[in-house]
């Protein structure tokens, strides 16, 4: 199979001044049509279910010493879309009711359902976003309503059809199609001509719609989504899981995988000649700033980029003279003194607005594109076992959250992601921990307003030896979720810790393809990070042989519950800092479980005393070890959904949340959470 996602060249075109370009990847002008009539050209994409390399081409070039992400061709661009309308593009949203259908046979693509000829009146309805689990699934969130039943365990196949009307103003503009999210997999369609396919549930993805838009004509817009089944059988005592070695997560996990086109989507076009990305790191008094512009067009481009590092920043705008290559990407650099920047901190959440501004010939030129991005000044680093923000010692008093309500799944509407996120300061919280999933944007820029941090997680949770090997020698698809995770955060102050894995499995003999694939995921995220963060990774030992490549050491305990005692932690805490004496250690996550309004000794299993005094007897252990441990993760905020072959029984309901699912009443282990006082505050 040809690979069209990695040039055969790297082109360096022009440099001038502080600008340099490189030539856009191979990839199709234009899109081929698929309707069930019709094949793919040899070298285009393709439709079966794992080609060579996961679908999007998701890779990094080097761009006149910038790291720059690519996907479908083109650069991964900003996804501020969803909130934010540059007055130099057009927007035409998809959010809204689309047709509907499951396809359990697979027999959409034989019979053109992602042809604009095809007769979709027989169709059901949805609304885009939502989660298909929560179409027709009586009693989802009741712990008593029967498991296995509904549209919540619809898997496989179901297809999404609409029509858009884009004007004719958008001819010899650059246009995109953005889906915040789809789950698992969507492949996409535009009057019949194949756009391409994302895999992974929680990342935004844009696919370039070149060759198949029609300005000034209706067209219908199809995309497939795919769901692979958990069990075999959801009602079997011993229920057979169904896996696939190519996906991430490869096997069910105890989480909720909700389906369909679970967040915004919007066609944008931009001009032909673009700025892309916006990567900004301020700290000591400084912004660096990256500003990546393509140039679509079949002329060069010559021009001006000006970056302004924004209100009360303090910084002037810096000019650049710019020239971009037809058919090629550059990058603007410019260090830009911030000497008013007021630093972010938890305690002060200080954000900045910087704006680039793209004109022709001259600064005082027709304007061509504009661009801006929020981002916080503040200094971040790991010195003597201690994390450290604006110099100061970290404590992070923190907790693990799922992205998902009893009405809308993983659909949110921003009063229930205000209503969710609102317990964590609540709480006497400073840090969630996104568990093994990125978030909507929303809850990036909320933390960034309220003063918490952020640990941020991709979906590679219990891998074993053989998919690590898979991702890190051929698929890829780990190191494209870590990539686009450090590329779209970039900007965020909140975000912290780049979280690489959750409990994955660590093969015997020195552990070689554990310890590649984690060099492999922590080199794509420090590629793209301007700002260094640190990594860390949620172990399920704390005895990793790879915490060597950890900037921060991080774990889950039990202790008490799975194993051994809750007295063992504090022990075990002292060995591993005898071993990393340099490393501060972060619990990524501990917790129990309690039935609400059960109550009993403390010593009963399952009793709200008990879950209490667990958290506790953990809390006392790490607190008093502040010097070297960075912070505790209690597990979870909330009850959750989960498939993962246990707790049917509640239909499928974990109860170790400190609230509980639906009407989010507190346990007793709330409030010992709320009175337990943070050693280091910020």
């Amino acid at each position: 199979m040809t690979d069209r996602t990695r040039p055969s060249r790297r082109a360096i075109v022009a440099a001038l001044g502080t600008a340099a370009v490189v030539t856009l990847p191979a990839w199709p002008d234009r899109a081929w049509a698929a309707d069930a009539t019709e094949t793919a050209p040899p070298d285009g994409p393709v439709l079966d279910t794992h080609a060579a390399t996961e679908p999007s081409g998701t890779h990094v070039r080097e761009v006149g010493g910038t790291d720059v992400v690519f996907q479908y061709g083109a650069v991964l661009p900003a996804f501020d879309g969803w909130r934010t309308h540059e007055p130099t593009r057009s927007y035409l949203s998809l959010d809204k009711r689309w047709r509907f259908r499951f396809d359990p046979g697979n027999r959409g693509i034989g019979e053109g359902w992602q042809s604009p000829r095809h007769d979709d009146a027989a169709w059901g309805h949805i609304d885009v976003p939502a989660a298909w689990d929560l179409l027709d699934t009586p009693g989802f969130a009741s712990q008593t309503a029967a498991f296995g039943k509904g549209t919540a365990f619809a898997d496989g196949y179901a297809w999404y059809r609409t029509t858009v009307d884009t004007p004719e103003s958008w001819r010899g503009r650059h246009v995109r199609m953005a889906f915040l999210a789809a789950g698992y997999s969507a492949e996409v369609w535009l009057d019949g001509a194949y756009l391409g396919k994302h895999e992974g549930a929680n990342s935004p993805f844009a696919l370039p719609v070149a060759g198949a838009l029609r300005p000034g004509e209706r067209q219908t817009i199809a995309v497939r989504v795919f769901r692979r089944a958990s069990y075999t059988d959801y009602a079997a005592t011993t229920p057979q899981p169904v896996t696939d070695d190519h996906e991430i997560p490869y096997k069910p996990v105890d989480y909720w995988p909700y389906a369909g086109l679970t967040r915004s989507a919007w066609i944008e076009a931009v001009p032909r000649v673009t700025i892309a990305k916006l990567l900004v790191a301020g700290a000591n008094g400084r912004a660096e700033v990256r500003a990546v512009v393509e140039n679509h067009g079949s002329s060069d481009f010559d021009g001006c980029l000006t970056l302004d590092t924004g209100r009360g920043s303090g910084g002037r705008p810096a000019v650049v003279a710019v020239r971009i290559a037809a058919r090629s990407v550059g990058v603007v650099r410019a260090s830009v003194p911030v000497p008013g920047a007021p630093r972010w901190s938890p305690a002060s959440p200080h954000t900045l607005t910087a704006r680039a501004t793209l004109t022709a010939s001259t600064q005082h030129g027709p304007r061509v594109d504009t661009l801006s991005t929020v981002y916080g000044v503040r200094e971040l680093s790991v010195e003597r076992a201690r994390l450290r923000l604006n110099g100061r010692p970290l404590f992070l008093k923190g907790m693990s959250w799922h992205e998902e309500t009893a009405a809308h799944g993983r659909a949110m509407t921003p009063t229930e992601y205000d209503r969710e996120l609102g317990h964590i300061p609540a709480l006497g919280a400073n840090f969630i921990r996104n568990c093994v999933y990125n978030r909507h944007p929303y809850v990036y820029d909320w933390a960034d307003a309220h003063g918490v941090m952020v640990m941020d997680d991709i979906d590679t949770m219990w891998l074993n030896t053989a998919q690590e090997k898979l991702q890190t020698e051929r698929y890829g698809l780990a190191r494209a979720l870590a990539l686009t995770m450090a590329w779209n955060q970039h900007n965020h102050p909140s975000v912290i810790l780049w979280g690489l894995q959750n409990e994955s499995e660590i093969d015997a003999a020195g552990a070689p393809a554990y310890r590649a694939w984690l060099a492999d995921l922590k080199a794509a995220v420090k590629a793209v990070d301007l700002t260094a963060r640190p990594v860390t990774w949620a172990s399920s030992t704390s005895n990793d042989p790879a915490f060597d490549l950890a900037d921060v050491i991080g774990f889950n305990e039990y202790f008490g519950y799975f194993y051994g005692k809750d007295a063992d932690l504090g022990p075990t805490l002292d060995a591993v800092h005898a071993k990393y004496p340099d490393k501060p250690i972060l619990i990524t996550e501990n917790g129990t479980w309690s039935e609400a309004g059960n109550h009993g000794p403390s010593t009963t299993q399952g009793t709200e005393e008990w879950q209490a005094a667990s958290f506790t007897a953990h809390w006392a252990q790490v607190a008093e070890r502040s010097d070297f441990v960075a912070g505790y993760t209690y597990w979870v905020l909330k009850d959750y959904k989960q498939r993962a072959g246990y707790n049917q029984a509640y239909n499928g309901i974990s109860v170790m949340g400190m609230l509980t699912f639906a009407d989010k009443r507190p346990k007793l282990v709330h409030e010992a959470f709320r009175e337990a006082v943070n050693p280091r505050p910020v």
